[in-house]
Order: structure tokens, then C-alpha cells, then sequence
């Protein structure tokens, strides 16, 4: 799916977020999601593979307990879990490890659950802002920013990414780490990867999960995430953590569960990685001209110079800067409403998450955490 889909699906993509975001925190939901872009059960960064969307439960797990693990496990995934073991031991990961992580697990009905059941539901982009960005988050945000200020600033200063940025996904991710999932992320990987429907891609991400595991970076009662496996104040697929995490305050253990450190740094390191650049924003709101060709809108990237020639204004209807960096129009709605131009920091994120909202919302709140 290419970066400009339509407003319907990227509704449905940002409606699994908030999803997300809503039922971890206990609060009343509408509906489930659909599947789309990464903006579905929180499944954090991949490496190797497109993310993964569906539904998230609509109880608060994270704020009561842990998923339960159900009842014995059937023949087949004995001997499944008995082959895999037999694998990850070839691939070098200690017996220790394997003990303490595998040992008892049974698949999770509810995890099969929730990537089968995938219903629609449609989100617009005023509805998505209203709950991923409201005053309370901004307000909050700003909070986390000023109270963070000097290790945001180190961190950022480090990989050319600045501090309101990390705090803006980091809020949208998991309400600055209060949120991060109510899943034990083994047996929910061996249970995805068991079952079939994606057990390659899943079946890496257990390995890398097993791998995390005998570095010593977390107990497997500690790595704690989504139904799918995302992990960590900024929700990390295992493949990512393997990739991007950093071990930033120097204990020897990259923990995306406790350490501010190491959580901001690893954010950063994975934007850095994807592209990001420090010295510009994310793009702006604007407003067109009557009679505007919409198809205009899409990947053309276009100087602020051009696009003031065709007559986009600023949003409050002053003029464009007079600028050579590119931007594309971004039309979030396919029947009017809002328009903006986004720079090259907004296709990065959507590398970390394909939903267009979500980009918008990530710039959004970034902005909003900087002005006073």
C-alpha cells in the first residue's frame, strides 16, 4: 500500500491505534479496527516485514493484569514448541533462556482471537485528533518534555533528532509509557507463530525475542507488549530492538520497559536510521486556493516556492516561506477539509507507522508541545 491511501483506509488504520490506546486505558470503545497501515494493535516497528494490524481487546488488560494463558496446549503444539527449542538452540541461544521462557507455555486463544477478528471501522481525521491528540495529552506532553529537558536534550543533540519529536511519539505511543500492553510477549509470539496464518514472519520475531531475552535485557515476566508482540514504552517489534535499541544509560541491559535512557535514545536511533533530519519540522497546515487540482496531492515533492506559485497560502492565509525544501500536499480527507504540506520527516514516520493520521498526529502534537 503506498504512502497516500485513501481517507477510508487510513481511517481504518487510525481507528486500530486509538483502539489501542483507548482499551489499554479502560475506557469505553466504539468498535474494532481493520487492517491498513501500522496503525493497528500497536505493533511496533518491523524490520523485515510490513506491520501487522487488527484489533486489541476491549477490556483493559494493561491496567489489570496479564492476559491469562488458557488452557493446556493441544499434541501439536508440544511438538512444535519441542522443534523450536531444538532450533533456537542450534541458533545459539543458552538452555537457561530457554527454560525460563518457554517452559509451560500454551498458545492463547485470545491472541488468535484478536488477528482473526478484524472488523471495519472508520475513523475520520477529526476523530482521530480529538482522541490521540487532545489538550489533556499536549498538556501532559508538555509536562514529560520540561521534566525530561536535559536528557531529551543530550539524546537529541546525539542523533539529530529533537527532544519535542521523541516526546511526541512517545505519547502517542503509549501515553509516555503508561500504556505498553498487557500481553507476555512469548507466549503470544509462539502462539501467532504456531498458528500458521503468519508463522514465518512471527517465528523471527520469537527468535529475536528468545535472542533479547538470553542478552540478558529483560526477564521474560518482564517483556510485556502487545497481542502481536510489540514491546516498550515505544513499542518495538523484536526484530526493531534488535536493530535500534540502545543501551543508553549504560547498565548493561537496553530496557524499553524502565529506562527513559534507554527508550528515548532507542526512538531516536531508530528515526536517525530511517532517515530523519534535524533541521527541519515535519511540514505545516495550508490552506488552497479556490478551484484547487486536487490531483496535485500524492508523492510529487515540490519547493515551497512552487507550491506559493499555485497559490497555497499558510493555513492562517499568509504567505509560504520562501524556501527551496521540498514538501508533497498530504489531503487527509478525500472530500475536503484540512490540507498540508509535509517535508521529508513525515515520510520517515511513516516508516515507523503507515498511517497517514498517525504521521499527522505525531507532527501535530510535536508542534503543539513546542508553542506556548
Amino acid at each position: 500500500m503506498g504512502f497516500w491511501v485513501s481517507a477510508a483506509n487510513d481511517g481504518r488504520n487510525a481507528a486500530g491505534h486509538v483502539r489501542h490506546v483507548l482499551a489499554a486505558a479502560g475506557l469505553l470503545l466504539l468498535a474494532a479496527c481493520a487492517p491498513g497501515g501500522r496503525g493497528g494493535p500497536e505493533v511496533g516497528p518491523a524490520d523485515d516485514e510490513p506491520p501487522i494490524h487488527g484489533p486489541v481487546p476491549a477490556v483493559p488488560v494493561a491496567s489489570e493484569g496479564l492476559a491469562p494463558l488458557e488452557p493446556p496446549p493441544n499434541p501439536d503444539f508440544t511438538a512444535w514448541l519441542a522443534e523450536l527449542r531444538a532450533d533456537a538452540r542450534k541458533q545459539g541461544i543458552k538452555d537457561s533462556t530457554l527454560n525460563a521462557a518457554l517452559k509451560g507455555i500454551r498458545p492463547i486463544p485470545r491472541v488468535i482471537e484478536l488477528d482473526r477478528n478484524q472488523p471495519e471501522f472508520k475513523l475520520t481525521y477529526a476523530r482521530y485528533m480529538e482522541r490521540v491528540v487532545p489538550a489533556s495529552r499536549i498538556e501532559k506532553g508538555r509536562r514529560m518534555l520540561a521534566e525530561n529537558k536535559p536528557l531529551l536534550q543530550k539524546i537529541g543533540a546525539k542523533y539529530g533528532v529533537q527532544p519535542r519529536f521523541l516526546v511526541a511519539f512517545w505519547g502517542v505511543e503509549t501515553d509516555f509509557g503508561r500504556v505498553t500492553g498487557g500481553f507476555q510477549v512469548i507466549p503470544a509470539l509462539a502462539t501467532l507463530a504456531h498458528d500458521g496464518r503468519r508463522s514465518s514472519f512471527f517465528r523471527k520475531e520469537l527468535m529475536n525475542a528468545l535472542r533479547i531475552l538470553d542478552e540478558g535485557n529483560v526477564t521474560p515476566e518482564r517483556m510485556v507488549g502487545s497481542w502481536a508482540g510489540a514491546m516498550g514504552q515505544c513499542q518495538f517489534m523484536p526484530s526493531s530492538f534488535v536493530r535500534f535499541a540502545v543501551d543508553e544509560d549504560g547498565d548493561g541491559r537496553k530496557d524499553l520497559w524502565g529506562s527513559k535512557a534507554d527508550v528515548f535514545a532507542s526512538a531516536a536511533n531508530y528515526l536517525k536510521q530511517s532517515g530523519w533530519r534535524g533541521d527541519e519540522s515535519w511540514g505545516r497546515a495550508v490552506k488552497l486556493p479556490k478551484r484547487f487540482d486536487a490531483r496535485l496531492a500524492g508523492h510529487d515533492r515540490r519547493s515551497f516556492k512552487t507550491w506559493a506559485a499555485l497559490g497555497v497560502r499558510d493555513a492562517k492565509g499568509g504567505p509560504l516561506p520562501k524556501s527551496d525544501v521540498k514538501a508533497a500536499l498530504m489531503l487527509p480527507e478525500a472530500d475536503g477539509g484540512p490540507a498540508f504540506l509535509v517535508t521529508e520527516n513525515f515520510f520517515t514516520t511513516l516508516k515507523w507507522n503507515r498511517s497517514n493520521f498517525y504521521a499527522l498526529a505525531v507532527g501535530q502534537l510535536a508542534d503543539a508541545l513546542a508553542a506556548r
